[in-house]
């Protein structure tokens, strides 16, 4: 198969391993860059997960000349009407990191009042693009449901992952899962398979003469 570069537009290192490890279980056949330390990070001012996911993939191809891969994700809460959403990464504030992104949500949930099972739904979603320098694409979605859990659980993972609970597992939330098994549960996971599928059909078809892509997911 033939390997194209990709640049990788996260800067979360935790993020950015999760996305290489994706893709090479799917097979995807890339050679990704890292991030370019030089390249100023793009503002997620988009109010949807696939413009702030474009808005990041667009960037760094322009910047850097190469197709950019990048994702966004985010965390819907029945309880709290859809937050954090697309502020997920700065549901605490513009410098928040994860403990404190983690316990503002559990501090609003408590707030909530409504501790039944449904108040703790949830689910999580990414958008993954695709975006070569002269504007082709290919985007892809992943969802996942779940709950939010009543306190942390587990040393591994990010972000949110020791209070979500998938619907699918047996139980444990993502950061007591190994990163195999969530990846295979996950919303990321769910939608970089899916973006590889994609660009597997692209890379294909250019070998062949021909483009498949032009937008489409």
């Amino acid at each position: 198969m033939t390997v194209t570069r990709f640049v990788l537009a996260s800067a979360n290192p935790d993020k950015a391993r999760e996305i290489a490890e994706v893709l090479e279980y799917a097979g995807a056949g890339l050679e990704l860059v890292p991030r370019p330390e030089d390249v100023p990070l793009v503002e997620e001012t988009g109010d949807s997960l696939e413009v702030n996911a474009r808005l990041k993939a667009t960037a760094l191809a322009a910047a850097t000349g190469l197709p950019a891969i990048a994702d966004d994700t985010g965390l819907e809460v029945d309880a709290l009407d859809g937050a954090p959403g697309v502020h997920s990464a700065r549901y605490a504030g513009p410098d928040a990191n994860d403990d404190e992104n983690v316990a503002r949500l559990l501090a609003e949930l408590e707030r909530a009042g409504n501790d039944d099972g449904a108040a703790r739904r949830a689910r999580f979603a990414t958008v993954a693009i695709a975006r070569w320098p002269d504007g082709r694409e290919v985007a892809a979605l992943g969802e996942v449901e779940g709950r939010i859990a009543e306190h942390t659980r587990g040393a591994g993972g990010f972000g949110y992952d020791p209070v979500f609970v998938p619907d699918e597992g047996d139980g444990r939330t993502f950061a007591e899962m190994s990163p195999t098994e969530k990846h295979g549960l996950s919303h990321r996971g769910r939608a970089f398979r899916t973006l590889a599928q994609g660009l597997q059909i692209v890379m294909l078809a250019e070998a062949a003469g021909s483009d498949p892509s032009n937008g489409e997911r």
